[in-house]
């Protein structure tokens, strides 16, 4: 469900070429396990990156399922991954950003002791010389923790980084949502909206609209090649 406009991403074409056993691996199982296991290899095929609910569903279908239980059973497996995903990176931000106002509010603190010192013609140095130093640390670690969230950390974007950050920027985070598939994975682009501050029930209401509207589109297709190629 990728695609490019300007060449295929090589970090992108690495993954899917990965990927390429890992479905094959599934489809194999799904073919094999009785009736009653196959929703669950499917809901678990599509809590991986790259397979997702939208090719978890194709497998499923392939392999003999019921198109409506193969859908929904994939997008509820990646569902479930993404909601993992979003609600354990909202609270490590939270954390990030609460350490980091205690640390503004201990610098702040040394600062108006230090200014207190001044005034009284006393510690000025020192004190002055405690909060410059706090407050360009405390600057630097934000700096840090911003590219760490949002994957960046110094090094090259991939294609699709850049792409799904251009939906966001020009459509906000429903059109980005349904976009996304086509440039990254939701496990990714959810990421991505965690790092960037945007509410966890926003994000995990467009997450599941996009997954069950490319679920659904995916498990169409799927249903009516098949159809057409048994006759």
């Amino acid at each position: 469900m990728r695609s490019g406009s300007t060449g295929p991403d090589p970090t992108i074409t690495v993954q899917e070429d990965t990927m390429n056993p890992v479905i094959d691996f599934f489809q194999g199982l799904a073919a094999h396990v009785p009736d009653l296991l196959q929703p669950f290899i499917i809901a678990a095929a599509g809590a991986v990156p790259f397979i997702e609910g939208e090719i978890s569903s194709i497998i499923g279908v392939w392999a003999g399922m019921n198109p409506i239980v193969a859908g929904i059973a994939g997008a509820i497996g990646n569902f479930v991954c993404v909601s993992v995903i979003v609600l354990l990176g909202a609270r490590a931000r939270r954390a990030v950003v609460t350490r980091k106002a205690e640390k503004r509010k201990l610098a702040a603190v040394g600062a108006g002791v230090g200014d207190e010192a001044a005034a009284d013609g006393t510690g000025g140095v020192a004190g002055a010389g405690t909060a410059v130093e706090a407050l360009p640390a405390d600057g630097t670690a934000g700096d840090m923790v911003a590219e760490g969230n949002l994957g960046e950390e110094g090094k090259p974007e991939s294609k699709g980084r850049i792409k799904f950050k251009r939906f966001l920027t020009r459509f906000g985070v429903p059109g980005a949502s349904l976009l996304g598939p086509l440039a990254i994975p939701t496990q990714i682009t959810s990421t991505i909206l965690v790092g960037a501050g945007v509410k966890t029930s926003w994000i995990l209401l467009w997450q599941g609209i996009a997954i069950i509207a490319w679920t659904t589109l995916t498990t169409l297709i799927a249903t009516g090649a098949l159809t057409l190629f048994a006759g």
